[in-house]
């Protein structure tokens, strides 16, 4: 194997964790804001009181974003 496998490897590797770091970052403060915007409190809807339709809200909401966040990194 040559250095110009290695360093594309590299480049491929630290891309990849950029960019997974970067759409932590997005889902988190998308979270924070749904969290802050509803007047209840999210967890305590779906965990204690098992709101089954908040969660099926909740996860197209995470969907919907994660396929805005892999356009936005693809150029598309």
């Amino acid at each position: 194997m040559d250095a110009q496998f290695f360093e594309t490897l590299t480049k491929g590797l630290v891309s990849t964790v950029a960019y997974s770091l970067i759409g932590i970052i997005f889902f988190a403060m998308a979270f924070w804001i749904m969290e802050k915007l509803t007047p209840f409190s999210l967890r305590k809807e779906i965990e204690e009181d098992e709101n089954d339709a908040l969660a099926m809200i909740m996860s197209a909401v995470v969907i919907g974003i994660s396929l805005i966040i892999m356009g936005a990194l693809l150029g598309g």
